[in-house]
């Protein structure tokens, strides 16, 4: 049998696999896509092929206001705008025809469509465009948008401080740099014991008193926080290093298909949900005196998937970061 590659083929193996085409399955369509997509879903949950550690860099931007007209360079670098309606405000950074870039705004409190919108020096009035009139920037948000396959974040690279020892060490005030030029001919006429156990006690003072920056992500908003004063921290372009874990999608790696923890999750997801339909008739005595038993089967199958589950704990699910120190 060539290797599965598609949903439907580990459809139809799984159904192969509980007697099909010479017992008739007696479980819908669309109980069957379920039952795979849950055993989908657990694969990405729980198996370490299911995800994969990317790297992505999202981007620092202000937020722009989009006007009905061209009459954007009649406003004035460094002043107040506000909107006649939302009554929100934003200062100037850059203007262009028919875009205002704008900072010090609040999302919560956006600009809305065709309002007018008024400057607090130029004093010069216009309207902003009937749709998708206001973008909110990541530096008025103070968080990123993930995409929806990422699982979780790891962490955020540091960032860096004037103090930090383990970051900008190119900076001649960084204590990290100071250590390396006062202790140079120790670095060179020995070993690098020395030298690694006080990067260690450079480390650990560097995590009791500056730390790392707190970080914030959860699945379901499909949001990463970083708890920092964004107006000290970032400025407008710069870019934040993010390491992630991202789920494999089926349709474009479609090696996942034939995985054999996902082929045996699948068939017992829908033996299981056989033996539910089942159950409503059971006792039904069938032509030739046979019975069903659906309470059986169902049994059966839970038993399958307990035995698939502790098996994918114990041999496929990563191992816990566990925190030392």
């Amino acid at each position: 049998m060539t290797a599965i590659t598609t949903r439907q083929q580990l459809k139809d193996y799984c159904l192969r696999r509980l007697g099909y085409p010479v017992i008739e399955i007696n479980v819908d369509d669309d109980q069957i896509e379920d039952r795979i997509q849950d055993a989908i879903d657990f694969f990405h949950e729980y198996h370490f092929d299911g995800v994969e550690r990317v790297y992505f860099t999202p981007k620092i931007t202000l937020s722009e206001l989009f006007l009905s007209g061209i009459l954007g360079e009649n406003f004035e670098i460094g002043e107040t705008v506000e909107g006649a309606t939302s009554e929100a405000i934003g200062v100037v950074v850059r203007k262009s025809p028919g875009i205002l870039v704008i900072k010090g705004d609040d999302p919560l409190r956006p600009f809305v469509a065709s309002e007018v919108i008024t400057g607090s020096n130029s004093g010069f009035s216009t309207t902003l465009r009937n749709t998708n009139p206001y973008f909110a920037g990541t530096f008025a948000k103070k968080y990123f948008d993930v995409a929806d396959p990422v699982t979780g974040v790891i962490r955020v690279f540091p960032l860096g401080s004037a103090g930090s020892s383990s970051a900008g060490t190119t900076n001649i005030f960084n204590v990290v740099y100071q250590f390396r030029l006062n202790d140079m001919y120790n670095l060179l006429s020995s070993d690098v014991t020395y030298y690694n156990q006080v990067k260690m006690h450079l480390q650990l003072l560097d995590d009791m008193f500056a730390g790392n920056r707190t970080i914030r992500f959860n699945r379901k908003m499909n949001r990463l926080y970083i708890d920092v004063n964004w107006e000290e921290t970032f400025s407008e372009g710069d870019y934040v290093a993010v390491e992630a874990f991202v789920m494999v999608e089926p349709e474009t790696f479609t090696e996942v298909y034939n995985d054999m923890f996902l082929k045996r999750y699948a068939t017992a997801l829908i033996k299981r949900q056989w033996g539910t339909n089942l159950k409503k008739f059971q006792g039904m005595q069938l032509p030739g005196g046979v019975q069903m038993d659906g309470q059986r089967m169902f049994e059966e199958s839970m038993e399958e998937i307990r035995q698939i589950e502790i098996e994918m704990q114990s041999r496929y699910e990563l191992p816990v970061d566990f925190m030392v120190g």
